[in-house]
């Protein structure tokens, strides 16, 4: 059965147009709690926990999704606004049948959207979620009056999450000296985030801690670190952070203003850890992470493998190889010997950690990582065009590679929803980068 609703991270839309309407939501809510009920163990009625981020949209959506599970028989406890991977580790530990977060992460405030969690604190199962598909298509009837679901609110979920957080830091260490500019990107975090930070220690000034319900990542956030970064300079601050609207992403940013992604912040982590004498088994990255990381991970004889683009996939690829440590370019980082999905805050955390321990700046940590410049451009191509079928392309694709050899990287990918494709050179000149890149394109069909 192939999806009509889901995507690599749940369902999003912009809310009052299809899927994102309030009859749908409810409908939803009715088919996942029929699948949980089917697949609870014994007798047990099945437990949902509900967390959101700060869109306006959130109280209606909420609404639904509790109507629809406790007219199926399903109880529901909720916890108001709350990172996605703090409803994650709330599924764990409060042992619920699933968690789900409405939010649509980085996205504006029209869009929201819904994602699952298994009880264990995972992304729900693709089969699962086809479960969920097909049983909208048949609908669930409400249950008799005796049998329905009952709705309550968590009143110290936020400090049932602040104290996991902290956990995660060592307690040898501490942030005592450190000044730091968080920015909540006026999101779910605004709250916990500062929190957990000024709670071990280190001077924080917060910014995009105000959300109205129309201003989550409006200018803010990790799509938009500039704006974390022109106050580090300003507050003459050590380090800053900037999350996103679900907080499951992070950017960093170093007192000079330098702006770090996922790809370098994951190579810190596992600096830190090669240099305390653990074993890093391997790295997981995704098909866009850079070829400077693969470079000097390889020099570290630190394996990397790469997943398709999705966090999705790098923690699918995770659990495959029994490693614990992936990401992406954009701060989505994987650390699963701490949570058991991505989270911003952990993250930083991490981060912080590696510099701590190391008693060096994050631009030190990274001397050797050195990242190469990459140019991505998108082509249209003619309805119908097989790409991998064309020799022409495959001939010149395969002269690029021979030229790059290891020095760089080729990378040719179909939109999945236009008649694009994109090319991507990686090379160690960026003018280089250009030049084969447009040879690539250059044998496109018009």
């Amino acid at each position: 059965m192939s999806r009509q609703y889901f995507g690599t991270d749940g369902i999003r839309g912009e809310v009052g147009q299809a899927p994102m309407t309030p009859d749908f939501i409810m409908r939803l809510g009715q088919a996942a709690g029929t699948v949980l009920a089917r697949h609870e163990a014994g007798a047990r009625r099945p437990r949902v926990l509900i967390g959101k981020d700060t869109r306006v949209s959130g109280y209606l959506l909420e609404s639904c999704l509790e109507a629809g599970f406790t007219s199926v028989g399903v109880d529901v406890v909720m916890v108001g606004p709350m990172p996605t991977a703090g409803v994650a580790y709330l599924a764990r530990a409060l042992k619920m049948s699933a968690g789900v977060v409405i939010s649509a992460s980085h996205n504006p405030f029209q869009d929201n959207g819904i994602k699952f969690f298994s009880g264990a604190g995972t992304k729900l199962p693709d089969s699962w979620e086809l479960e969920i598909e097909e049983q909208i298509q048949h609908g669930a009837d409400c249950k008799s009056s005796e049998n329905l679901g009952k709705a309550r609110r968590l009143t110290d979920a936020a400090g049932r999450y602040i104290e996991f957080c902290k956990a995660t830091f060592p307690r040898e260490l501490d942030l005592h000296g450190l000044k730091l500019v968080l920015d909540c990107a006026n999101g779910a975090a605004y709250q916990i985030a500062p929190a957990v930070f000024r709670e071990l220690g280190a001077e924080v000034v917060v910014l995009a801690d105000q959300p109205n319900g129309l201003n989550i990542n409006l200018g803010v956030g990790a799509t938009h670190p500039e704006f974390v970064a022109a106050a580090v300079k300003e507050h003459r601050a050590d380090y800053g952070f900037a999350l996103d609207g679900d907080a499951d992403r992070l950017i960093c940013v170093d007192s000079t203003g330098r702006i770090f992604n996922g790809d370098e912040l994951l190579y810190a982590l596992v600096a830190e850890r090669m240099a305390d004498g653990k074993t890093v088994a391997g790295v997981v990255g995704t098909l866009m992470s850079n070829y400077g990381l693969e470079r000097a991970l390889a020099a570290l004889s630190v394996p990397f493998e790469r997943a398709k683009v999705g966090d999705r996939y790098v923690f699918e690829k995770l659990q495959q190889k029994g490693w614990h440590l992936g990401g992406e370019s954009s701060g989505h980082l994987l650390v699963l010997d701490q949570h058991s999905t991505g989270d911003g805050i952990i993250s930083a955390l991490q981060v912080l950690r590696a510099v701590r321990a190391l008693g060096k700046p994050l631009a030190e940590v990274l001397a050797p990582l050195a990242m190469l410049p990459q140019v991505l451009k998108n082509a249209r191509t003619p309805q119908g065009y097989d790409w991998q079928a064309d020799k022409g392309l495959a001939a010149e694709c395969e002269q690029v590679r021979h030229e790059l050899g290891n020095t760089g990287r080729l990378l040719i990918r179909p939109s999945g929803t236009e008649p694009l494709l994109r090319v991507m050179v990686e090379a160690e000149d960026k003018q280089l980068a250009n030049t084969l890149v447009d040879r690539v394109l250059a044998r496109l069909p018009a």
